[in-house]
């Protein structure tokens, strides 16, 4: 058991539904406060160029919160590297930033980068990045042979694209195969030298299991599951769920 934890909490999903009026509630600065009072490392947030959830706004509230009232927590940023998007990045200086190759009418974050296709963007904005005091994250597929690539262009860490894996709920064969990936792709990154992060529909069933075999895990990023446990068992409770379910507190 430990004290510290590894979970971000995504609140686009938070943002999402407050978008649907033109309302301020619910309010992305309370849900972060009370996911953060309950034990949560930090926040992600996606902010997307039509702002379809996360605003600009948002992002400069949640600086100020962290800031402010959680100077121990950590505010990460993901998103395509365009400049509207660096420039974000150079104003609120997050904690940590997640590259990810999406197309701006993504639904959501779907694969990883082709980083030997995309070496010469990924390498730039890596440098750029560590310029203004930033850790660098790269999203990767399940793959053993994306990590050495990564640290080759001066990633500090990846994220692993767990959505295969998530997508295996029904079918426990599929899981294991789905999740040896994952492993042996965390596990690769580990000998590189990079921390290692995993993201993507991660729910409370199938994080035990991916946490025992990757004890050397720092940090998971978890919006859409956890927003559907939150509406049963509410933002504070949800997050000690998963801190269980991630080892850190007892059940």
């Amino acid at each position: 058991m430990s004290d510290q934890s590894r979970l971000s909490v995504n609140v686009n999903a938070v943002a999402m539904l407050r978008n649907r009026r033109d309302l301020p509630w619910p309010s992305v600065v309370d849900m972060s406060r009370i996911a953060m009072q309950a034990g949560a490392k930090g926040i992600t947030v996606h902010p997307r160029p039509d702002e379809r959830h996360i605003r600009k706004s948002d992002v400069a509230d949640l600086t100020a919160l962290i800031n402010d009232e959680f100077p121990d927590k950590e505010l990460c940023l993901e998103g395509y590297p365009s400049p509207d998007f660096l420039d974000l990045v150079e104003k609120h200086r997050p904690h940590q930033v997640l590259y990810v190759p999406d197309d701006p009418t993504q639904l959501t974050s779907d694969h990883g980068w082709n980083l030997a296709r995309d070496s010469q963007i990924v390498s730039a904005v890596t440098r750029q990045t560590k310029q203004w005091n930033v850790r660098v994250s790269l999203f990767v597929n399940a793959d053993p042979e994306a990590p050495e690539l990564a640290a080759q262009l001066g990633a500090e860490r990846i994220e692993i694209y767990t959505g295969p894996y998530g997508a295996c709920y029904d079918d426990e064969k599929a899981a294991e195969r789905e999740r040896a990936r994952v492993v042996a792709t965390g596990k690769a990154a580990h000998k590189a030298g990079l921390g290692v992060n995993a993201g993507h529909d991660l729910t409370l069933l199938n994080l035990p299991p991916l946490v025992a075999e990757m004890p050397f895990l720092r940090e998971v990023s978890i919006g859409h599951g956890f927003t559907a446990d939150a509406l049963i068992y509410g933002f504070a409770e949800t997050v000690r769920l998963y801190r269980v379910a991630l080892g850190e507190l007892p059940a």
